[in-house]
Parts: C-alpha cells; sequence; structure tokens
C-alpha cells in the first residue's frame, strides 16, 4: 500500500475529531485498533475508499484484511445493479455476531446506496447494529462522524447539497504501480436507466492545478499508470471558469515529466470531440484504447435512454477516432433487454458490435433501478428472452475477440509488467489495453518492457520480451 497522508492542508476541524478519535481509543484501551473496508462496485467507489482509508489512519487505524480482528467495519456500496445490493445486506447482516464479540466495534455503510433514502432508513431502522450511515457527498467528515459515535449516539448524513470539492484528503493508495486519480464528481446526464446522478449529484470538477498537483505527487512516488475517473470525464470543465476542459487537462498531465501512462473512463460519447480524439493522438503517455460506452445500437433505444446521441452519430466518431489512429482499441458498456427493446432493435446491436469490432465488452441485462425514469416503462420482454439475447451477443464478442487477438501475432507492444504468475511468467496490458503474458525476470517487474507476441491461445495472448 501507498500512503499518502498531509495533515497540514486536510480540514482543520477533521483533524481535530482523527485526534480525539485516537485519544478515546487508547483512554478505552483499544490496542492496535484495526479496521476493514468492503467497496462494491465501480472504480470511484475504489478511489474513495482510498481516501476513507487515509482518514481512517489518520484517526489511529490500521488496515486490516481480516474482518474479524476489525474494530471498525465500512461498506462502500452501489446503487448501480440489484445483485449488488443484496450481496451489501447480507454482508452488513453478518456484522451482527461481531459485534457482539467486540463491544469497541464499529460499522459504518456509505456510497451510492446508503445515498438512496429509502435504503439509509432501512439500514437505520432494521440494523440497529449499524453504527454510521453516510451518503456519497460527505466521505470528508468521517472522522467527525466516528467521534460523534464513540462520544453520543448513531450518525445518518446523507446530504447531497456539497458544491465544493474537499481537497486534500488523506489517501492510502491500494497499490504502488497503478494509481486511481478522480478529476471529477457527480453526473449531469440523467439517462434514464441510471441512478447516479440521484446519488453522486450534479457534475463537480475538480480544479486543474490540484489533479496536476496529485499527478505529479503519484508519478513521483514511482506510479506508472494513471487513471483518471469521472462519472463522464469528456464533460471535465464544463461551466467553471478555468477554462480548462478535457483535451486540455490530458495535454497537462502528458506533460508532467516521468515514465507513466495515462488512462480515463468513463467516456460519454455525446462529449467526445474531435479536439480530444486529436490530443489522444498527440500525446504519447495517453494510451491508445478509449472506453467509449454506447449502450444500444438502436437509435429508438437510445433516444429512449436520453443518450442524446443515435447510432449514426456513434458510428461517425469511430471513424474519426480510427482515421487519426488506425490501432486504436475500444471498450464498450451494453445493456440488453432496456424496456420496449425488441429483438429487431436488439439485432442493431449485435449489427454495430460486429462492425466496429470491440476489444471485449461490460454487459448487462437491464436491471431496473427504483427512482429512475426506466424503472416504471412498459417491459413486456420476458427475462428468459432477454437471457437469449445475451448469449448471442457474448457468442458474437468472444469470435470477434478471438479475430482481433489473432492479428495481433507478430506486433511489438509496450507493456507494463505488473503481475508475477509464477514459473517465470509475468503479465501486463499494453497501451492498447491488451493483456499479453511473457518469460521475464524480476528487475522487469514494474516497468515497462518491449514484448512481441507471439501466439493467442486458451484465451490469452503470449509474447517474448525484445528489449
Amino acid at each position: 500500500m501507498n500512503f499518502d497522508i498531509k495533515t497540514n492542508s486536510y480540514l482543520p476541524e477533521q483533524c481535530g475529531y482523527a485526534a480525539r478519535v485516537k485519544a478515546l481509543l487508547t483512554e478505552r484501551e483499544v490496542v492496535n485498533p484495526k479496521a476493514h473496508i468492503v467497496t462494491f462496485g465501480c472504480q470511484q467507489n475504489v478511489s474513495d475508499s482510498e481516501r476513507i482509508k487515509g482518514m481512517l489512519c489518520l484517526c489511529g487505524y490500521s488496515l486490516t484484511e481480516n474482518i474479524e480482528e476489525a474494530d471498525f467495519i465500512l461498506f462502500n456500496t452501489c446503487a448501480v445493479r440489484g445483485h449488488a445490493e443484496d450481496r451489501v445486506y447480507g454482508n452488513v447482516g453478518a456484522t451482527k455476531k461481531l459485534k457482539q464479540q467486540n463491544k469497541n466495534l464499529i460499522v459504518a455503510v456509505c456510497g451510492c446506496m446508503a445515498q438512496q433514502q429509502s435504503v439509509a432508513d432501512k439500514f437505520y431502522k432494521s440494523y440497529p447494529y449499524v453504527d454510521i450511515v453516510f451518503g456519497t457527498q460527505q466521505y470528508h467528515r468521517l472522522p467527525e462522524f466516528i467521534y460523534r459515535r464513540m462520544t453520543t449516539k448513531r450518525v445518518y448524513e446523507l446530504g447531497l447539497d456539497n458544491k465544493e470539492i474537499v481537497e486534500n484528503i488523506p489517501v492510502c493508495r491500494d497499490g504502488t504501480l497503478k494509481g486511481w486519480l478522480p478529476i471529477m464528481y457527480g453526473c449531469n446526464n440523467f439517462c434514464t436507466y441510471c441512478i447516479v446522478p440521484y446519488v453522486r449529484g450534479r457534475e463537480r470538477s475538480r480544479a486543474p492545478e490540484e489533479i496536476i498537483k496529485e499527478a505529479t505527487e503519484m508519478v513521483q512516488s514511482g506510479f506508472k499508470e494513471i487513471m483518471l475517473l469521472g462519472q463522464n470525464v469528456n464533460s471535465y470543465g464544463l461551466g467553471e471558469s478555468h477554462g480548462i476542459n478535457f483535451a486540455k487537462l490530458l495535454r497537462m498531465i502528458n506533460d508532467i515529466e516521468g515514465d507513466f501512462r495515462i488512462r480515463f473512463m468513463t467516456s460519454h460519447p455525446k462529449d467526445c470531440t474531435e479536439e480530444l480524439l486529436d490530443t489522444i493522438r498527440d500525446c504519447k503517455k495517453v494510451e491508445r484504447h478509449i472506453h467509449l460506452p454506447f449502450q444500444s445500437g438502436s437509435s429508438k433505444i437510445l433516444k429512449q435512454m436520453n443518450r442524446r446521441y443515435d447510432r449514426e452519430g456513434y458510428l461517425r466518431l469511430i471513424k474519426a477516432a480510427r482515421s487519426r489512429m488506425p490501432d486504436v482499441e475500444f471498450t464498450s458498456d451494453i445493456i440488453v433487454g432496456f424496456p420496449g427493446e425488441t429483438y429487431e432493435d436488439f439485432c442493431e446491436t449485435l449489427s454495430l458490435v460486429k462492425e466496429v469490432k470491440f476489444t471485449s465488452l461490460f454487459t448487462f441485462i437491464y436491471s431496473p433501478r427504483e427512482g429512475t425514469p426506466a424503472a416504471i416503462m412498459p417491459d413486456p420482454i420476458t427475462r428468459e428472452e432477454k437471457g437469449r439475447w445475451f448469449n448471442e451477443l457474448l457468442i458474437a464478442q468472444d469470435e470477434i475477440s478471438e479475430q482481433l487477438n489473432n492479428s495481433l501475432i507478430g506486433k511489438k507492444m509496450r507493456i507494463l509488467c505488473e503481475e508475477y504468475l509464477g514459473d517465470g511468467l509475468y503479465s501486463g496490458k499494453s497501451e492498447y489495453y491488451s493483456s499479453v503474458t511473457f518469460s521475464g525476470t524480476p528487475d522487469m517487474f514494474g516497468n515497462f518492457v518491449t514484448v512481441r507476441v507471439d501466439e493467442y491461445k486458451n484465451n490469452t495472448l503470449y509474447g517474448t520480451v525484445i528489449n
């Protein structure tokens, strides 16, 4: 883990609460207090958890992977799909026994799921052993919440009206090679299937100087890959007085000295401009991979989703990118079985997949989210039928992936050696997002190596280091 704890610039009030929590833990003879974090959902949640861990370390806790020895347990939740919510309830329910065994244990629930009023009320009323429930714009107040719970009563804070982004929160990063860097929070798009704008709030962009400062610190700490995060990174800076849009921000980060690479997600097609495509082409540290969710290949369904582009516009964007970068790779998200979707609509999605030839897809059968417009739309197609469409899509993508991977044989790639597999084998991702396995030596780990792809078998690319 990589620790970045700066108490001199974090909110003085919260630093004061952290000091009081630490003093109370000592007073109550909690020896070596430990905290355990369970994170559900997207990369943004993972990044939020890194900041939560930093604040917990500031409060005097060390981190543990063993939930049974923890004195503080936090669940950072996701509201995008129902399966994740079911898992949260089960995991939180299991802490009841742990609370009985440890009188000092504090249990907290936060994140997108907790931001929903009905869900937060359920935790507060039906799970009396949950001590703290707080929303997505209240993370920075965690030391205060812990102190309040230790001295008075349970805490319940869901405010979603913070316009300012709190900077310099201490960070305890999960890795040392690849790091998350949030550049904005919230979403203004209101896609009809998506709960995110309701639980994350409206778009708020971080100041460019704060992003550059954090990116520079990450590079100086040895990070080789920086993943820029936002619900829609393409709309970074929209409406801000500084005049820096996402394309300009990429160029600024690209100019930071050091040998590292830049990735980003997620991009919304409606905000992917020619200026941004030119920037990706021109900036050597920005990877030639774009995650560009299209969700459906049917213009009719895209309109019902409120995506604000159509099939033809998406394909024009792909063509524009490939005219600048013939070797650029695309990945995407697809929802199968959106309310009102017919098999003919699905076939348009299937034909778009075959036309674009994505490296990989993140595919989901539509899952209604209470509180979104799509949740009350007529949905006559059975889950079983949607499952058949889904399998048809997976088969088509498997064939495309096999074709694309076989076409890479003989190609040289710059790989970040990031994982040791055993028996002298290492793996890492290329600048095009492809994963490659190769024979290596320990000194390669954590560095960039040039690898020639030799073969593709068992869904894996294998290569030879040539530098």
